[in-house]
C-alpha cells in the first residue's frame, strides 16, 4: 500500500510552502516518523516527518513552491 507525502497546512494562514531540502534520497528506506523534508512557509521552517514505513519515491523538487495538499512524494 502506498502513502502519499503531501504538503501539510502549517499554521492558520498558510496555503503554500517551499520544499527546502529532502533529508532522504529517492529510493531510500524510511520509517514512520523519520524526518523527510524541510518546508518553509512565510513564518517558519518546519521539519516534516514520514507518515509510513517503506521505500521513498521523491516527486517534489527542492526549492519549488507547492500548494497545501500537493503530493511531493510517495512511501510504498
Amino acid at each position: 500500500m502506498s502513502v502519499d507525502i503531501i504538503i501539510p497546512k502549517v499554521g492558520f494562514a498558510s496555503s503554500d510552502g517551499t520544499l527546502v531540502k529532502w533529508h532522504a534520497e529517492d529510493g531510500a528506506q524510511v520509517n514512520e516518523g523519520d524526518p523527510l523534508y524541510d518546508l518553509e512557509t512565510d513564518k517558519s521552517v518546519q521539519e516534516i516527518f514520514s507518515p509510513a514505513t517503506g521505500t521513498l519515491k521523491i516527486i517534489g523538487t527542492e526549492g519549488e513552491e507547492y500548494k497545501v495538499g500537493e503530493v511531493v512524494g510517495v512511501v510504498a
